[in-house]
């Protein structure tokens, strides 16, 4: 899971890697190369931990945190219906046992 101490420490190497690059490596080399490690070192690690949680909709299969909360894969999905009438459930548009159109969605 996210720790924010394992965070901050990641993101403190990252610092202290580009300054140390920068002191090696001339002026616009050494710049563009910390630059480059401050931005792609949180996005590799936010990529490692949305992997560990199953999010970016990978195909393992579990269910993970995306970003509107806990998603699963497209087949697992059914939307059930129960009809207002005789308060049957089924799926589909119209009710098998009165053909009622009247219904509400059962998640």
């Amino acid at each position: 899971m996210f720790n924010y101490r394992n965070y901050l420490f990641f993101l403190g190497a990252s610092l202290v890697i580009s300054i140390g690059l920068q002191m090696v490596l001339p002026f616009p080399y050494g710049l563009v190369t910390a630059l480059g490690i401050f931005i792609a070192f949180p996005l590799f690690l936010r990529k490692r931990y949305m992997s560990r949680m199953g999010g970016y909709g990978g195909n393992s299969g579990t269910k993970g945190g995306g970003f509107f909360g806990m998603s699963s894969p497209r087949d697992s999905i059914s939307v059930k219906y129960v009809c207002l009438v005789c308060n049957n459930k089924h799926k589909g548009g119209t009710c098998p046992r009165c053909g009622s159109k009247t219904q509400r969605a059962d998640f």
